[in-house]
């Protein structure tokens, strides 16, 4: 197994992200890998957890990426979320990414969770995309 490529990975998903146009009108450049300290706008996507696991074979070493990204909206209902996972969705679902070291096999949509984040207006979207990736 490597994770060798998890790295490379992480970038070439968030440089998706920050550069699609739909996703941006959406929500500007609030797209994070790290959400800042303090105020967030009322609408943002976080890169989340992931987990890796081995698909290394005869020619050489690969992993499966299961990795959720967050739209997150302190807007009361999940209409704007729901715009912004798909905008996501439609950015990531069998995107063509290089990476800087590896290659991307393939990228697909696994599954969501949208949930009211306690007595507040805030919604929250957790997608789980799983990416197959090689080394080599």
């Amino acid at each position: 197994m490597s994770y060798a490529v998890a790295q490379a990975l992480q970038e070439a998903v968030y440089a998706r992200l920050v550069g699609d146009a739909a996703l941006g009108a959406l929500v500007g450049d609030a797209v994070y890998d790290v959400i800042p300290a303090g105020d967030v706008p009322p609408l943002y996507v976080a890169l989340g957890a992931e987990v890796a696991r081995d698909k290394s074979d005869a020619t050489g070493g690969g992993a499966e990426h299961e990795f959720t990204i967050s739209v997150v909206t302190h807007n009361a209902g999940f209409s704007t979320a729901k715009q912004a996972a798909a905008a996501v969705s439609d950015a990531l679902v069998d995107a063509q990414m290089t990476l800087s070291r590896g290659a991307l096999v393939g990228l697909r949509f696994y599954r969501a969770r949208a949930a009211r984040v306690g007595t507040s207006d805030e919604r929250q979207i957790n997608m789980i995309f799983r990416a197959r990736v090689c080394d080599g």
